[in-house]
């Protein structure tokens, strides 16, 4: 019976944390979304297809959860672990409303995987979220 009651309890969060990273980010339509244990990332890019050799950006929303603190500011930055070396061009993130920011000066200068990395900054050290991406 107590184990019944932990799965259906584990479920019910996982469900509430799905939820909770699909509304995150509401108002980027097309959005992709990254989760961790701290905070949630809402993202899209500009163009929504990245192409090798050409810059883009990323507009983005951060979002809270379980009583973290709120944001105070995102880095970002792309490493290629296949090849071990990150990208060519250093990004700028700005603010641009509450919780909202955007990423300017990106370039995947060669085809492959690309992990594409957050750093949420809140109350401490550095929240990391992770997107692996293919780029042709």
């Amino acid at each position: 019976m107590l184990v019944r009651t932990f799965m259906a309890l584990a479920a019910l969060m996982c469900a509430a944390s799905g939820a909770f990273a699909q509304s995150c980010g509401a108002d980027l339509r097309g959005a992709q979304t990254v989760d961790a244990a701290h905070y949630v990332i809402a993202y899209r890019t500009q163009p929504a297809k990245i192409a090798v050799g050409k810059h883009f950006s990323i507009e983005l929303v951060t979002c809270a959860k379980g009583g973290a603190p709120a944001p105070t500011g995102v880095a970002v930055d792309a490493f290629m672990p296949d090849h071990g070396h990150g990208m060519n061009y250093k990004a700028t993130v700005r603010a641009t409303g509450p919780a909202h920011f955007r990423a300017d000066g990106l370039m995947f200068h060669m085809p492959g995987r690309w992990d594409l990395m957050f750093d949420v900054q809140g109350a401490g050290s550095p929240e990391r979220l992770t997107r692996s991406i293919v780029i042709e």
